[in-house]
């Protein structure tokens, strides 16, 4: 009898944030004897139940997830699951509640971790039943690293054509400024005040994000005119009406939006970074690109500690403008080498030695997967799997057409715009320079926005 090696599912929900760590993870995959199926998640679950049986490698562990995964188990896939928005949290019950699910946990057969930090999380959780944790860093951060950071070089210069001189203000207020207004979390959060569903936590939080989102409008003009000569890039978040920033915009020359491409190149592109309570921070402290945690408004409860660890901390709009120009001028850099990496070496793995995506390559191959398919669920369950997914593709298909739902079709476009073969070869095959390796990768095309990694 022919054994067959488990196929790599490897879903991307937001492409600029995702896609290219998790090629470089499929290409080293792919050397490891992994077949590799890659794309959007959306659309990848549309045609799990097609997909020979493998390892699905989910990016979080909602409760959100419980359908799906459960879906997955019927149809024989076994689950690798990390939390993609692990390295920043909320308080542990809050955490817990917004991010984990017992429900989900119990469909994991292993999980990944960003750093100790992130793995201790899992551990202490109330729903965690015993699935082994690798502390093996995330691949996003493998992009990071000198040996790859050339990766984005050509979207580097891109950008300095472009702008020239300029500061990046990374903003994270889909919470009260989502790209359909009706999916903030503060209006769902809001819309049961008064109720026993109401959640005092969810309306702060909506509340904190609310005074820092009309404190980095109104900072925008003043920082703007500080700086005089320089620009000043925003990039909204992924999930963010782009509106307000560039009503902005329109009112100062020196103002610009944009979000295209991995946050990557812009970072380091730009002169600093400014943000609030963003893991933008800590990539620009792995990058060393200075950073500056603008807090005109401060929460022990809300804030996150890690952004401002790696980060020069400001309070006030003239102490943010006095110290940007310091970094424009050469006269402030980033903060002390090894005091990041004390902090950032509790948070992250793999910021040297063997990449995350190797680490995590590793530990599929110690379980076998790369030898052997997970084995074959009896055939009643099976069928149920397969009518379930192909009602809820209906459904999700019929959602994709209906105006302001999460799940239409501009919003995934928005996260997931069309890419090409030729497109994601070029990636490779830059990566592969810089590794000097992946010269016999080839990639194919499955069905819209899916696609096939493996050796020519």
């Amino acid at each position: 009898m022919t054994i067959s090696p488990s196929t790599l599912i490897i879903p991307v929900e937001t492409q600029v944030r995702e896609m290219d760590a998790k090629l470089l993870l499929g290409c080293i995959a792919v050397e490891s004897g992994f077949p590799v199926i890659i794309g959007s998640r959306a659309f990848l679950h549309f045609r799990v139940n097609s997909i020979p049986r493998g390892v699905y490698l989910a990016k979080s562990i909602r409760s959100l997830s419980i359908r799906m995964f459960d879906i997955l188990r019927k149809l024989g896939h076994e689950i690798v699951a990390w939390d993609e928005e692990g390295l920043l949290r909320e308080p542990d019950p809050e955490y817990y509640r917004w991010r984990l699910s017992p429900i989900t946990m119990q469909q994991v057969s292993h999980l990944i971790a960003w750093g100790p930090d992130d793995a201790s999380t899992f551990r202490k959780y109330p729903g965690y039943h015993g699935a082994e944790i690798h502390i093996t860093g995330n691949p996003r951060v493998d992009l990071m690293r000198p040996e790859l950071r050339e990766f984005y070089r050509p979207d580097v210069d891109a950008i300095r054509e472009r702008f020239g001189d300029f500061v990046l203000v990374n903003t994270n207020f889909s919470k009260v400024n989502h790209f359909y207004p009706k999916l903030s979390e503060l209006k769902k959060a809001m819309a049961k005040e008064g109720t026993d569903a109401a959640n005092q936590f969810d309306i702060g939080k909506g509340r904190h994000k609310l005074a820092l989102f009309n404190y980095f409008q109104e900072m925008l003009p003043s920082l703007c005119e500080s700086l005089g000569s320089s620009n000043v890039v925003v990039r909204p978040h992924p999930a963010e009406n782009q509106g307000p920033w560039h009503a902005i915009a329109a009112r100062c020359d020196n103002l610009h939006v944009a979000n295209d491409g991995s946050v990557i190149p812009w970072l380091i592109a730009a002169q600093a970074l400014i943000a609030n309570g963003c893991t933008t921070q800590v990539e620009a402290a792995v990058l060393g690109t200075p950073t500056v945690n603008y807090q005109p408004v401060k929460s022990e409860m809300f804030d996150f500690e890690l952004p401002a660890l790696v980060s020069r901390c400001v309070f006030s709009l003239d102490e943010l403008c006095t110290t940007v120009r310091a970094i424009v001028k050469g006269r402030l850099g980033p903060l002390d080498y090894a005091e990041r990496r004390k902090i950032l070496d509790r948070h992250i793995a793999g910021l040297d030695g063997p990449f995350a995506a190797e680490r995590i390559i590793k530990v599929l191959e110690a379980g076998g997967y790369n030898k052997r398919q997970p084995p074959a669920t009896p055939l009643n369950v099976y069928v149920h799997g397969w009518v379930q997914n192909h009602l809820r593709t209906i459904v999700k298909r019929i959602n994709m057409h209906r105006p302001g739902h999460r799940n239409n079709l501009a919003y995934h476009a928005h996260r997931f715009p069309d890419i090409s073969v030729p497109e994601i070869m070029r990636k490779i095959e830059r990566m592969g320079r810089l590794l000097n390796r992946f010269e016999s990768i080839k990639v194919t095309q499955v069905s819209k926005h899916i696609f096939r990694i493996s050796i020519n």
